[in-house]
């Protein structure tokens, strides 16, 4: 890190550029705001930290995702063990109003998606990734990434209401 700068910009401002960007991949990953919160903190002190090199802002982006999906992974993993079921319950039927409010905004049904579909489709729609630099952030092939955003999007059509033909059968 040169002169306390990530790509040109200081700690603060990468803190304020892509802040919304790390909570997001943390909620979307463990559905938990107390654990994404713990999960947030943790990549932003990693990257004050390891102070790594970045060849660009969209290096450093693609390495914040990366180091949140990391932390988040780490914490299901370590933590796995002591959830109850009950708490395990509780901790997936999370659903703030305000974003059920918002028709335009997907991040409702969103967390109502598995988490291998959620992530994909969350960096694919709400980060704007596309499929090869997802595989690289995700350490997964492009073929994968295709396979989940494709039932990924089925997920998410019937979450918002499917097809005519599939209520009519209802």
């Amino acid at each position: 890190m040169a002169d306390g700068l990530y790509a040109g910009l200081s700690y603060d401002a990468v803190l304020a550029k892509y802040a919304d960007t790390v909570a997001g991949v943390c909620v979307m990953r463990l559905q938990n705001w107390a654990d994404a919160e713990d999960c947030f903190q943790n990549t932003f002190i990693k990257l004050f930290q390891k102070s790594p090199d970045f060849q660009s802002e969209t290096h450093l982006k693609a390495w914040m995702i990366r180091v949140a999906v990391n932390e988040c992974r780490n914490y299901i993993a370590k933590n796995r063990r002591f959830l109850s079921l009950d708490a395990a319950h509780r901790s997936t039927t999370v659903e703030p109003s305000a974003w059920h409010d918002n028709e335009r905004d997907i991040s409702w049904a969103l967390m109502r998606t598995e988490p291998k579909y959620r992530e994909v489709l969350y960096l694919h729609y709400c980060e704007q990734y596309k499929v090869a630099e997802i595989a690289e952030i995700l350490s997964i092939k492009p073929n994968t990434v295709k396979t989940l955003l494709k039932r990924g999007r089925e997920k998410l059509k019937q979450i918002y209401g499917g097809d005519e033909d599939e209520s009519s059968e209802l």
